[in-house]
C-alpha cells in the first residue's frame, strides 16, 4: 500500500516562541570532566495546545508537527515526518534527496509531568525516549537524559548486550531492566508511559509498571557508575546525568534516531 508522507519544517514561523532569542551557556567543569556548551534555542508555550480529557496536553494529533523540531536544530530533520496520522523516522523516506536525520525533540521543558504514547518499532529496529533533557552542542541527547529503551527485542542484539536485559524495551537503558519484559513484536503498537515527580521516575509497558528508580540520589550515582555512563568510562556524561535536568530539574521531551524506522503516536504529557 502505497503511504503518503509529509514532512513539515519547523522555524521561526512554525514554533510558537517562548523566547525568541537563542543564546549560549558555558559550563566549565573542573577536575577530570570536560567543560560543555549548553545551547538555550526556542521553546514553546503549552499554552497553544490543547488537552485531552484526561487533562493532559496533546503534544502531536497525528497532522502537525507544530512544537518540534530536531535537537540542537530549529527545524525538523526530514527523515522525521507525518505518516498516516502517526509521527515516523524513516531511514529513508520516499521522494526526499538527502534526508537529514537526527534526535526528534518537542521544544518545552518539562519537570513533574506524565508521559503517555504509543510506539511500534520495524523489524531489528532500537530508538529511544528521552525526558530531562538539556540541549548540549557537538554532544548526543542521551549524554544528558535517561533512555526508556524502544526496541525489538527478539531481533535486535542489544536486547542480548548489557545486563540482565536492562538493554530491552521500556528498560532504563544500560541501568535497570523492565520486569517483566512484556514487549510485543515489532510491527505491533506498545503503550507506554513515563512518570517523573519530584526525582520518582517509574516506567511503565503496555499498562504495566515495569520500572522505578529515583534521581538525584546516591543509588541513581551507583547505577551509573555501573553503567557505560559512568565517571571513568565517559566523565561528561557522569556529570551530566548525575546532575539530570540541570539546576531547574528539568528538560526537553525526544525520540532517538537510531536508523531504524519507528512508529509513534497519541503522545500526551500531563503536568504534574
Amino acid at each position: 500500500m502505497k503511504r503518503n508522507f509529509m514532512y513539515v519544517l519547523v522555524g521561526a514561523i512554525g514554533l510558537t516562541v517562548a523566547s525568541c532569542a537563542t543564546k549560549n551557556a558555558t559550563a566549565t567543569k573542573g577536575g577530570d570532566t570536560p567543560a560543555y556548551e549548553v545551547l538555550d534555542l526556542p521553546k514553546v508555550s503549552l499554552k497553544d495546545f490543547k488537552k485531552n480529557s484526561a487533562g493532559a496536553y496533546v503534544l502531536f494529533d497525528g497532522s502537525s508537527l507544530n512544537g518540534w523540531r530536531g535537537y540542537g536544530k530549529d527545524h525538523v530533520p526530514s527523515k522525521w515526518g507525518i505518516d498516516n496520522g502517526t509521527l515516523k523516522f524513516s531511514k529513508a523516506p520516499a521522494g526526499v534527496q538527502n534526508p537529514e536525520g537526527g534526535d526528534l525533540i518537542f521544544a518545552h521543558d518539562f519537570k513533574n509531568f506524565e508521559l503517555e504514547f504509543e510506539w511500534k518499532i520495524s523489524q531489528g529496529g532500537n530508538s529511544g525516549t528521552f525526558f530531562l533533557a538539556k540541549e548540549i552542542k557537538g554532544q548526543p541527547i542521551y549524554i544528558s537524559s535517561p533512555e526508556f529503551q524502544l526496541l525489538d527485542n527478539e531481533n535486535h542484539p542489544d536486547a542480548k548486550m548489557g545486563v540482565d536485559g536492562n538493554r530491552k524495551s521500556s528498560s532504563l537503558y544500560d541501568m535497570i531492566p523492565a520486569k517483566p519484559q512484556n514487549a510485543f513484536p515489532a510491527g505491533e503498537w506498545n503503550r507506554a508511559k513515563i512518570v517523573v515527580n519530584k526525582g520518582k521516575v517509574t516506567h511503565y509497558q503496555n499498562d504495566e509498571k515495569v520500572v522505578e528508580y529515583e534521581l538525584w540520589t546516591p543509588e541513581w550515582t551507583q547505577l551509573l557508575e555501573a553503567s557505560k555512563f559512568s565517571k571513568e568510562k565517559w566523565p561528561l556524561a557522569f556529570e551530566l546525568l548525575n546532575n539530570v535536568g540541570g539546576k531547574s530539574k528539568s528538560g526537553v521531551i525526544g525520540f532517538q534516531d537510531h536508523g531504524d524506522d519507528v512508529w509513534l503516536r497519541n503522545i500526551t504529557v500531563k503536568e504534574l
